[in-house]
Parts: C-alpha cells; structure tokens; sequence
C-alpha cells in the first residue's frame, strides 16, 4: 500500500505523528540463512494493549463500537478466506447477530465475501461494517451472544488462539509483517520486516482514520511489552526460532532499560528510543 503522510490536525489528542525514530534490529532467520528479520524494538517492546470495548473510539467517528471492523477484512490469499468461510460454519445462531443474512435464498450456502474497492476480496459489510461483527445492544429471541467480533468469541468458545478462527489481517493487527529486498553482492536477499501498523500502513484511507490506537497513549497501558503480550502472533509471522531470537534481543533490551533507569534515577534514555506513547503513560505515573 502507498503510505501517506498523516496531517496533524487528523490526529487525536493523545496521539503520536507516526514518524519518529525508532530503534531496529536485524539478525538472520535461523530457519534461512538468506533471509533477515528487521524488528521494531521501539515498538515491540512498547506497552499498546488492545483496548476494544473499554475506551476504543474507533476508526470511524460514527461508529465507535465498531473498533477496527467498519470496512470489513481483506483476505491475504483464498487459504485465509476458505479457513474463515470454515469458521463461520461453526457459529449458530445464538451467537452471530447476522447468522441469517449471511445465508443464501436457499438457506444453504454461506455468503460472507465480498470485493473491495481495489478489487480484493474481503469479509462482507452488513449495515455498515463487518457482517461478523456482533452490535452493541443487539437483542433478539434466542440470541446470548456478545458485542464485538463472533469469530473472536468462537475462539473463546472452543479454547483456541483468535488466529484459527478470524482473518489473518485482523489477528495481526497491530503488528505488521512486510517484505524488503537487499542487493549483497552478487545476491539479493529478503528482508522480513515485523513493526508497527502504523496509520500509513492502511494506504491513503490511513490518514482519514477519526481515531487510531497504535501511536495513542490511550492503548499503551498494558502490563506486559508487546513482544509478550502477542507472542503467539509472533511466533506465527516469525516460526519458533525466529520468535526465540527475538525474544532474547527484547529481553537484553527491557533489562538494559531498567538498568538505566535506576543508575540515572531519572525517565531520560538518551540510548533507547522509547514508543512517545508508552513514555507518555510512564512520565504520568
């Protein structure tokens, strides 16, 4: 996608522009050897929590408890599609809001997808955002589901990670893998880059986004650092061993810091690059 500087008048009020600098680290996939993991240990290593349903405003002013779901999921390939339409099978009507609209006329056959505006194929929008999105409110006889996502709530139900059951870019979100290519030499190797989905990273709707959470001091409120809190995310962007590495980098990182912090007595780190929005709620406390 195209990335798009983000005016900051768009921002919200404790939200950080996305382009500051960052501390990275490379270090070679132990699972290939021509290839590079590029990591975000700003990042990684940050404090974001997913805050949906206890202050997220959403993506879209006018529709808060959307969260993320307003326009729906592109799929990254049929695989991801196929395991979501498998997914959806297995939600009864007592827990999916849109367990009828999304059947057929013959009641039969399952109708989530959609094409997007770039002519990608996506999860369905029913009523302006996502057909697997439960309302806030929503009653209906026989219905006990939950607001927000029925494939998340699957999940929960049948004691699995939210990776099995929803789409891949809503289990990644808000990590973000891409690709780089490097030219060494006489050989070209690929760069695996794993970091923040920043604003930018949505293409040129980024930068309309009402509200947004990755760079907002109101997420970054977890008790444990990124690289823990989703490393079962990680582990599925980066394999075992990729994950391992990563985690002892972080690891060294986090210990580093809180040495730092107690030789300076004070919250400067003038050797680290802290996320603005994780230091932002740490000079508060």
């Amino acid at each position: 996608m195209k990335s798009q500087k983000v005016p900051k008048s768009k921002l919200s009020e404790n939200e950080f522009a996305p382009n500051f600098a960052r501390d990275w680290v490379e270090f070679v996939n132990p699972d290939n050897s021509e290839e590079i993991f590029k990591c975000d240990l700003t990042w990684l290593t940050s404090y974001w929590q997913c805050i949906y349903g206890n202050g997220c405003c959403g993506i879209d002013a006018d529709k808060p408890d959307a969260g993320c779901c307003s326009d729906g999921a592109y799929y990254t390939g049929k695989e991801d599609e196929v395991r979501i339409l498998n997914s959806a099978k297995k939600l009864t009507k007592s827990e999916w809001q849109f367990y009828d609209q999304a059947r057929d006329k013959s009641k039969k056959n399952l109708n989530i997808s959609e094409i997007g505006l770039d002519r990608d194929r996506k999860t369905r929008k029913v009523n302006g955002s996502c057909i697997f999105l439960n309302r806030v409110d929503y009653q209906a006889p026989g219905y006990t589901g939950k607001f927000g996502c029925a494939l998340h709530h699957l999940a929960k139900k049948q004691g699995v990670h939210p990776i099995e059951t929803k789409p891949d870019i809503c289990w990644q979100l808000p990590l973000r893998r891409s690709w780089e290519s490097r030219d060494t030499g006489d050989k070209e190797i690929t760069v695996v880059v794993i970091g923040e989905y920043e604003r930018s990273a949505w293409g040129e709707g980024g930068a309309d986004l009402d509200w947004y959470c990755t760079s907002n001091s109101e997420a970054h409120i977890g008790k444990s650092p990124v690289y823990q809190s989703s490393k079962t995310e990680l582990i599925k962007l980066m394999g075992d061993a990729g994950y391992l590495e990563l985690e002892k980098l972080c690891d060294s990182r986090m210990a580093a810091i809180a040495a730092t912090r107690k030789a300076q007595k004070r919250r400067e780190l003038p050797l680290f690059v802290i996320h603005p929005a994780t230091r932002a709620v740490q000079e508060q406390r």
